[in-house]
């Protein structure tokens, strides 16, 4: 699962990271494998996730939270995969 799909509230451990720029930024702010994380908050339209690592806030745009693999509460999916989005749409109603 990614990091999209952990529900706001929820823990994960964190699995993978891209190998790329934006992995190595990740490591820089101590988003590495293995450190456990709380997701905050996503936002819709692809907006970024907001994610809690040891007491500090951090945005994680959403084509990067996609690529961040993370163990923890299964998510819900639809039958294509994505991640069930309801949860975000009951804040707003």
């Amino acid at each position: 699962m990614n990091l999209l799909q952990v529900r706001d509230d929820d823990f994960a451990t964190i699995k993978s990271i891209p190998d790329d720029e934006a992995g190595q930024r990740l490591e820089a702010l101590g988003l590495r494998v293995g450190k456990r994380i709380k997701s905050i908050s996503g936002m819709p339209f692809e907006g970024p996730v907001t994610v809690m690592l040891d007491g500090r806030h951090f945005a994680v745009a959403h084509s990067v939270a996609l690529h961040v693999e993370v163990e923890g509460p299964e998510a819900p999916e639809h039958e294509d995969g994505e991640p069930d989005e309801r949860n975000i749409w009951s804040r707003f109603l």
